[in-house]
């Protein structure tokens, strides 16, 4: 039995990686070496529980990890069309019926290999060229959740708009809203690290909110308007909360002028510490921005043209040798800002033939 290395939760905020059986494609399958694989807020969130809930009485069971791949395939089953043996590709990790990939489902892409099954291109997997590294190319699942979210905006070149929170989807949404035409972006943080890199990515603007005046910063860049009651507002059009923090959303609140519209593509906790009735004031429109419907392959292309410009996002490359690191610093408040974890170039599987789904 041939096997590979895996990475799963371990005990409360720590990763185990274990040997696992290599899994053999079946005729509609497609195996693939995993290149490059990210870390996201999802991943230190079942670490943070100890796994997932879905053993006996609720108890946690381990979880493979790992939904943000870019490898290459090794190995196709008899009946796969459209893909071959060597191909660059990206994957869509809720396209596979045994579950999310890396996110309860049976396999996680941190691993040596990842099964792919019913591959099909434009649906669980997409072919990218060589002129973009792996470690870029691994950035498309969140750059689609990114994507959905400035599509749920609805933002247009004469909109200005606000983004809270330069982590990987808030910075990934500005370079969308910039490429999109989009006048106006201020990016809102309080890790200067952070907000240089929003400017490296094209934000016209950054407001360190631990130490400026958030409201006469915007109301500056963006012009003076009202709220409904006539009380003075900045100008601003569009809100992104892509830092999750209740303080940001209150922050929108007290803000928005009459008619602004908010998008929550982070996940906010339950608070009490939001005054929801001061939406009536502004009228503002709540808008929640879940995962990426259409836009998992709809982004490739403009990954693809502009990787050098995403490449930015990247702040750490860690080798899959030293994994535990990487979790380490994930689990860290602050201590990066995106994190990818590299495959070295080994050849580890030979045998590339066509597979008929037998052992």
């Amino acid at each position: 039995m041939a096997t590979m290395k895996s990475v799963r939760t371990g005990p409360v905020g720590e990763i185990e990686v274990v040997d696992v059986e290599r899994p053999v494609p079946g005729p509609k399958d497609a195996l693939l070496r995993i290149r490059a694989c990210g870390i996201c807020g999802t991943d230190t969130f079942f670490l943070h529980l100890g796994g997932t809930p879905m053993g006996p009485g609720g108890s946690m069971v381990p979880l493979p990890l790992g939904h943000e791949p870019a490898g290459e395939i090794v190995a196709t089953g008899a009946e796969v069309t459209g893909l071959k043996v060597g191909d660059r590709v990206v994957v869509n990790p809720q396209g596979v019926p045994s579950g999310i990939i890396g996110c309860g489902g049976a396999h996680g892409a941190m691993s040596e290999y990842l099964l792919i099954e019913n591959a099909e291109p434009g649906t669980n997997l997409s072919v990218f060229p060589d002129t973009v590294p792996f470690d870029v190319a691994a950035l498309n699942e969140p750059m689609a959740v990114a994507r959905h979210c400035v599509n749920r905006s609805g933002a247009g070149p004469t909109d200005k708009v606000v983004v809270f929170g330069a982590g990987p989807i808030g910075l990934g949404a500005t370079i969308w809203l910039k490429l999109r035409g989009v006048q106006h972006v201020v990016v809102v943080d309080v890790l200067p690290e952070r907000l240089e890199t929003a400017l490296a990515v094209g934000a016209d603007a950054v407001v360190d909110s631990a130490t400026d005046d958030l409201t006469a910063v915007l109301t500056e860049l963006h012009g003076q308007a009202a709220n409904a009651l006539g009380q003075p507002r900045p100008g601003t059009d569009i809100y992104i909360d892509a830092a999750g923090a209740p303080a940001v959303f209150q922050a929108t609140v007290d803000n928005a002028r009459w008619g602004a519209k908010l998008v929550m593509v982070a996940v906010q906790k339950k608070s009490d510490a939001i005054d929801l009735g001061g939406m009536l004031r502004s009228e503002l429109t709540l808008i929640a921005s879940q995962g990426y419907p259409t836009e998992i392959f709809e982004v490739t292309p403009e990954l693809v043209e502009h990787h050098e410009r995403f490449a930015k996002l990247i702040s750490h490359r860690v080798p899959f040798t030293d994994v535990e690191h990487a979790f380490g610093l994930a689990l860290t408040p602050g201590a990066a800002e995106k994190i990818v974890v590299t495959f070295d170039d080994q050849d580890r599987f030979d045998d590339r033939d066509t597979f008929d789904g037998q052992d």
